[in-house]
This record gives C-alpha cells, structure tokens and sequence, in this order.
C-alpha cells in the first residue's frame, strides 16, 4: 500500500490494480472514498474495456481474445515508479500475463498528486507496438454518500457545469449483465444543470452521459460545507453508478473514454464504439482532477 499526504490530506493507493482506497480529510478526520462490503471496490480503473463486452470478449482480426468486465488492469500489480511525500506514480508494463487478453506491447502508468485543493489522477498510456492500439479508459471512484455522514443520499446533487437543457443517456439492459440497448433515454432527475439524487434514478444501473461540452460535476448538499467535484473534461461520457437495490450510502462519478457493447454479436477491437487509438510508439495522457472541500 502506497501512502501519500499534505497539509490537507492523505491518501492510500493499493498497488494491486493501481486503486484509491482512501482519500482522507485530515482536519475533517473523514474518507471521502468508499470502503464497505456492500461493494467490496473503492475507485477502480478501467483498461483496455470499459463495462461489458459481448461474450465476455472482442476480435482480432477474426481472432478472440478474452475480456473481463472493464478490463484486467485493476486485476494486476502496479510497481512504484516515482514517489515523494504528496504524490506516487504507478506502472503496468505487458507481459505475457496480459498478453492472453490484450496481444500489445504497452506501458500504463497511473500518478496520483496532493494539492491544497485536492487530488490529480493522471493515466499515460505509451504504445510500444509496431501497430495502433485500440482500448477505452476509465476512471470509477466510489465517493460517500453522505459525505463525512451529513445528511443522507437523498439530500445530495450533482451540479453539472455547464448548464444544459437536457442531457442523453444510453438505456441498460441486463442479459443479465448490463449492455447497451442502442437507444437514447433522457437522464432522470435533471433539470437546468442540477441532478437530484435518489436511488430510485439508479433501478436499471448505470447511467452513462455523453459529454458534449461538460467540464465538472460537483456532490454537494446543503446539509454539508463538504463537497467533491470531479472534472471530467478529458473523458468522452460521464457515468453514474450506485449499487442498485442496495441503497448504497455512495455515488460513483466516472469519466469513460469508451463504452460497454451494445448487447449482440462480438465486436472488431479496431472499430469498437467509442474506443481511442494510439498511434505506434506514441504516448497519450488524460487527466481527472479531483476537488474536495
């Protein structure tokens, strides 16, 4: 377990799969993050797939491969690459190992860094391959609702900035596991920039949002001076997730760069909807800022 702090804060990261598990206030004395058997993850990371793949796998040139649900980084050890007092970075490096699900050679680093102001996860992925890689990202913390134990969940909002008129979801069906249907839903509960939360929004799962100019979304209620804002400004889709038939006391806010199948048929790694693609050699970085007060 990797252990970072400042003035403000602390934070725990687990090398197994790179994962935030405790994000402490320390005037406070409170965990921003979720630490609960009623689901037993904290803030996964999400790579090379995001949600779940048709069969549990993709193609290759007509060639499958396996593919866990949201990938298999959270499922293998990091190694400590750089570190100081406030920030450590983090490396997953192919191998064989990850080779039976994802046939590329890459590097995968994840840096977490201490502010005044709160917490930046950064995700570099280097393609060390001779051809172009194919993969989504993403990024799933599981923040408490409530927040320091004021208030409950129905009390909480999520302001979305900017403000829209009406946000699109993709609507989830269970076969049993979730996928996309392929059609449209208009996101439950919002209305000029503001979701009020209940878990009753959250019956058929996950809620995912295209991103068509969204910079933040900020878990506030006026039962709290505390609040968590995420900037999701280099991710495609924001989603929404708490345990459904739960009444999960927590609110997860992820940014997606891709996106789970629409249930069918196995899928193209090169065309999947929604994936990224790396040139050979080339080096991209996306960056989830999160702000706590």
């Amino acid at each position: 377990m990797q252990k970072i702090s400042n003035d403000r804060f602390s934070a725990e990261i687990d090398e197994h799969g790179a994962q935030l598990t405790h994000l402490i206030n320390k005037q406070g004395g409170f965990d921003y993050i979720w630490n609960n058997d009623i689901w037993e993850k904290h803030a996964p990371i999400l790579f090379p797939a995001i949600g779940r793949s048709n069969d549990d796998a993709y193609l290759i040139n007509g060639k499958k491969y396996e593919m866990p649900q949201h990938g298999f980084v959270a499922d293998f050890d990091f190694v400590v690459a750089e570190k100081t007092d406030s920030a450590v970075s983090l490396l997953l490096k192919s191998s064989d190992a990850t080779k039976k699900y994802y046939p590329f050679d890459f590097d995968f680093k994840v840096s977490f860094s201490l502010s005044e102001n709160g917490l930046a996860v950064k995700f570099d992925i280097k393609n060390d391959d001779d051809q172009n890689l194919s993969y989504s990202l993403g990024y799933h913390p599981a923040f408490n609702v409530p927040i320091n134990g004021e208030g409950i969940f129905d009390d909480y909002r999520l302001d979305i900035e900017p403000k829209t008129d009406s946000l699109e979801t993709y609507e989830i069906v269970k076969k049993p596991n979730p996928y996309r249907s392929g059609k449209i839903e208009q996101l439950p509960n919002y209305e000029n920039g503001t979701v009020k939360l209940d878990h009753a929004m959250f019956e058929k799962g996950l809620l995912i949002i295209e991103n068509t100019g969204i910079k933040s979304v900020k878990l506030y209620s006026k039962e709290t001076k505390h609040a968590v804002t995420v900037d999701v400004s280099d991710f495609d889709h924001i989603t929404l997730w708490t345990k459904e038939g739960a009444n999960a006391p927590f609110l997860c806010i992820e940014g997606f760069n891709g996106l789970p199948d629409v249930y069918g048929d196995l899928v193209e790694l090169g065309s999947k909807e929604g994936n990224h693609h790396l040139d050979a050699k080339a080096t991209r970085s996306y960056e989830c800022d999160i702000k706590l007060d």
